[in-house]
């Protein structure tokens, strides 16, 4: 199974990530970092498969995949 790490202080909810993932797993959370966005959210740990999209498009690189 994978673990995805996200640098919540870094992300500025631009969604790419969100769109990148495959098994659309991914959405911005409600609450707000530091920098006074919404960073984006696992919805379903156990579903994700690993493909690292979502680390390739993070345009900040604040995904890290973790197998």
């Amino acid at each position: 199974m994978a673990k995805l790490i996200i640098n919540e202080t870094n992300c500025k909810g631009c969604e790419m990530c969100v769109n990148a993932c495959p098994k659309q797993l991914l959405k911005l959370s409600d609450h707000i970092n530091g920098k006074g966005y919404h960073p984006v959210m696992m919805t379903d740990e156990a579903a994700c498969i690993g493909c690292k999209s979502c680390a390739i498009m993070c345009p900040d690189v604040c995904i890290t995949v973790d197998r």
